[in-house]
């Protein structure tokens, strides 16, 4: 069961990663996360970040150092991170890598109203995506094994998880379509009356209680 964070916006995780390299003032911590590809790795809320900033400090995660003053920019306050925020970072990130949780995604979204789609549509929709997919992974791999020659395998761990999610996903793509164009998907039949002859598919209610497997 994930805690409750006395700053649980991600922001402030990846504030704290950035700090543990030294202090920093905010616009330099959002110009380092951006270099980093921080943003790629989380969903972080740009709108907030000054915001979050200044609860963290309020929450003793990072505190004040010094303030600077270059040229005729207004006077900018250099944070570190404390102990207390150490501690919450070490724990944090012990939470994320082992409890899973829900991670809803478009794609599921868009696969619980697929019966909106004729099936033919949606075959031709699923190749549009395996073809984007494949695509991608195969740019992506080539540019991981560039970046391995420079940059250990631990800072590029996440990259490669991306990668292996994706190629998951590309092999149930196939499979689906597999099962689609080949007449021996479960309720095909059914699902194509609905958008030929006008007869609406019937969902069992007791599904829609159910509770996600990987919750």
């Amino acid at each position: 069961m994930p805690r409750q964070r006395r700053v649980g916006n991600l922001l402030a995780l990846a504030v704290l990663s950035v700090l543990t390299q030294r202090p920093m003032h905010p616009y330099e911590i959002a110009t380092t996360l951006r270099a980093w590809g921080k943003d790629q790795d989380m969903e972080l809320k740009w709108g907030s970040f000054y915001t979050v900033v200044r609860n963290m400090d309020r929450h003793g995660l990072i505190a004040a150092v010094q303030s600077v003053r270059d040229g005729r920019r207004p006077e900018r306050t250099v944070y570190r991170i404390t102990d207390s925020g150490r501690e919450e970072l070490v724990d944090w990130a012990r939470e994320l890598v082992a409890t899973p949780g829900a991670e809803l995604s478009r794609f599921r979204a868009g696969l619980s109203v697929l019966a909106a789609l004729h099936p033919d549509e949606a075959v031709a929709l699923l190749r549009q995506r395996l073809a984007l997919l494949e695509e991608g992974i195969s740019a992506g791999r080539d540019a991981l094994a560039e970046h391995l020659r420079t940059v250990p395998r631990l800072f590029l761990v996440e990259s490669d998880y991306d990668l292996t999610v994706r190629e998951a996903e590309a092999a149930w793509i196939r499979s689906l379509l597999a099962e689609l164009t080949s007449g021996g998907y479960p309720g095909l039949a059914e699902w194509r009356a609905y958008h030929e002859a006008g007869l609406p598919p019937t969902e069992p209610t007791e599904a829609r209680g159910r509770s996600s497997p990987t919750q």
